[in-house]
């Protein structure tokens, strides 16, 4: 379930209760707004995704409330994904990754600041700019899911690359194959992750068998174009190794003016799961 409130796609009740003559006012609609969406949720699906870029664009008090969101997603029992699609090198790499998973580490205490269970990163500074994250990650029993193939239409101007007779984004599969070889689980799956676009149905399945290892988190499904059969190949057989994010085409389901918006929300969930059902191995 993918969390991106926009402050024109929220329900009328929502918005007239808060207004919007300040940037602290959105961010506790956006809060309120959340919070009740993972409400509805939280009995159907297994994982929360918030963007974090719709939250810092409302300030330090949008900071405040995806914190507690993350917050209340945890208090629900839900895994949650911190999509910030971070990178950088050295020192500043390892603040972003303790700051999104673990905690901050001062004076031999650890503060926890979103303290989510994965983190998306960008992988084009190389090794050494991922590293940082790796270890943050494995240190306190997280995870990090790599940009490889993205949905979004540009996707093929840098990713599409031909580099030693190969695509780019191809190479850098490979290489988050290796990574999650490291630190292999029973269930035979790493803890890096690859972002790969469902609008991109034969590279999902090229690279499923390329990196069998890998789990694979999939945006672009729904409102975005990509369906049920697109994905269904980002399953292994027995079902498990990829996560279906679904954002606008759930909280975005509802009328405006519609005061039980969230029967809505809960409807939408529901179909997108039966829909995938069909398609993923094993129901």
């Amino acid at each position: 379930m993918g969390l991106d409130p926009r402050w024109d796609s929220l329900p009328d009740e929502i918005r007239h209760r808060h207004g919007s003559e300040n940037l602290e006012a959105v961010a506790r609609a956006y809060e309120e707004f959340c919070s009740r969406v993972i409400d509805v949720v939280a009995p159907l699906v297994p994982v929360v995704k918030p963007q974090s870029a719709f939250f810092e664009a409302c300030g330090p008090a949008g900071m405040v409330a995806l914190q507690r969101i993350f917050g209340k997603a945890r208090q629900r029992g839900l895994i949650t994904i911190l999509d910030g699609k971070r990178n950088d090198i050295a020192s500043t790499a390892s603040a972003y990754a303790d700051a999104g998973l673990g905690g901050i580490k001062m004076a031999d205490r650890l503060h926890p600041v979103w303290d989510a269970d994965a983190l998306t990163v960008n992988p084009y500074l190389g090794r050494d700019a991922v590293e940082p994250f790796l270890e943050s990650s494995r240190r306190s029993g997280r995870g990090i899911f790599v940009l490889v193939r993205t949905s979004n239409p540009g996707a093929g101007q840098f990713q599409d690359l031909m580099c030693d007779g190969r695509p780019v984004y191809v190479h850098v599969a490979e290489a988050v194959g290796q990574w999650t070889r490291e630190n292999l689980a029973k269930c035979g799956l790493g803890d890096v992750g690859a972002v790969v676009g469902a609008t991109y149905p034969t590279e999902l399945q090229s690279l499923r068998k390329l990196i069998p290892q890998v789990p694979f988190l999939i945006p672009g499904f729904g409102a975005q174009g990509g369906a049920a059969d697109d994905v269904a190949e980002a399953f292994r057989e027995d079902g498990l190794g990829a996560i279906i994010n679904s954002s606008r085409g759930i909280i975005s389901s509802f009328s405006l003016s519609d005061p039980k918006w969230e029967f809505a929300v809960e409807n939408a969930t529901r179909g997108t799961i039966a829909v995938l059902s069909q398609r993923i191995p094993n129901g």
